[in-house]
């Protein structure tokens, strides 16, 4: 892999707990599909598969069920954002890199610790491996506490100690930055139950934000000018928001944001790109689209001519920072 590369994937992109499609949702789809498909489109292999590939990612695929986990390859470094179910299915692909061979370094930054957010920890497969290191990075008290306490034995079977790779536990504590070769980051504290902190990597002349589980109130109030210069001009925002914005309302204090609440934020902030994440768990990807196109809508009707560009996060996305 190239190690001046800047590659953003996400694994999990679920919030509050993983949620797998069932038989029920698949068969949606695969009436929706029927539906659009003509004689032509079924005769050969060939078609068959051309007709799939112009599909729309809801229906010759899924959003995913893991929770939360994003993947950085960037100046030659393995940076992961939450330990989400996702990190396991991570776990797996690097193994088929330098960690399968115990030779990989892997930087796990959390934005908090509840479980969504580190579930996936003890079924990330490098830990396991002699020779491998992996550093644990955040800002919460008692950090290595925390995750030797989800794998106490009255909850899981595996206690932390039993791991084979060199761990490093890092408080990011009285510093403002931590510097990997040309690489920087930053973070912020966010508005959640419990403290959650967001981060921002720049490498190259471009930035990436992971901003998962946050609740903005009282926009335009100068309590929020901190974390809009913190996002101010980022190339990608990956941006909390698991419910509409009439949820959010009701579900105050939950922390937790919504698509109407991102495009406002990502205007002020002159946000490039934004990535819609951490998706309410009860949503079928059919209400995720919907949620989407009223957004862009309501991005028509106040952002007139903005550039501002939207995707839905999904697993297995993979974005290039470098190309744009």
């Amino acid at each position: 892999m190239n190690q001046s590369s800047f590659l953003v994937t996400f694994y999990g992109v679920r919030g509050s707990l993983p949620s797998p499609m069932v038989g029920k949702d698949v068969r949606e789809k695969l009436l929706k599909v029927l539906a659009q498909a003509s004689p032509d489109d079924l005769k050969d292999e060939a078609a068959r598969e051309a007709f799939v590939d112009q599909l729309p990612a809801h229906l010759n695929s899924c959003y995913g069920g893991n929770s939360s986990c994003v993947h950085l390859h960037v100046g030659g470094h393995h940076l992961i954002f939450d330990g989400g179910s996702g990190l396991r299915v991570l776990g797996n692909h690097l193994l088929e890199q330098e960690f399968g061979k115990g030779e990989g370094e892997a930087h796990l930054f959390l934005s908090h610790t509840h479980w969504d957010h580190i579930m996936g920890i003890p079924f990330f497969i490098p830990l396991y491996r002699e020779g491998n290191r992996v550093n644990f990075y955040g800002s919460h008290p008692r950090l290595k506490e925390r995750l030797i306490g989800q794998q106490n034995f009255d909850y899981f079977p595996v206690p932390f100690d039993v791991y084979l790779a060199d761990i490093d536990v890092i408080q990011l504590e009285n510093q403002k930055e931590l510097i990997l070769g040309d690489v920087r980051i930053t973070w912020h504290e966010m508005n959640h139950p419990g403290q959650c902190f967001s981060y921002r990597v720049e490498y190259k002349g471009k930035s990436f934000i992971y901003a998962t589980d946050s609740e903005y109130k009282n926009l335009g109030d100068s309590s929020l000018k901190p974390t809009i210069e913190f996002f101010r001009d980022a190339d990608l925002l990956v941006f909390d928001s698991q419910y509409t914005f009439i949820e959010g309302i009701e579900k105050e204090d939950w922390g937790h944001s919504s698509t109407f609440i991102g495009v406002d934020i990502a205007l002020e902030a002159n946000v490039k790109k934004i990535a819609f994440y951490h998706h309410e768990p009860t949503y079928s990807d059919f209400k995720l689209v919907n949620v989407f196109e009223q957004t862009q809508k309501y991005l028509k009707a106040i952002g007139r001519e903005s550039p501002l560009e939207m995707i839905l996060s999904r697993e297995g996305l993979i974005l290039d920072m470098l190309k744009g």
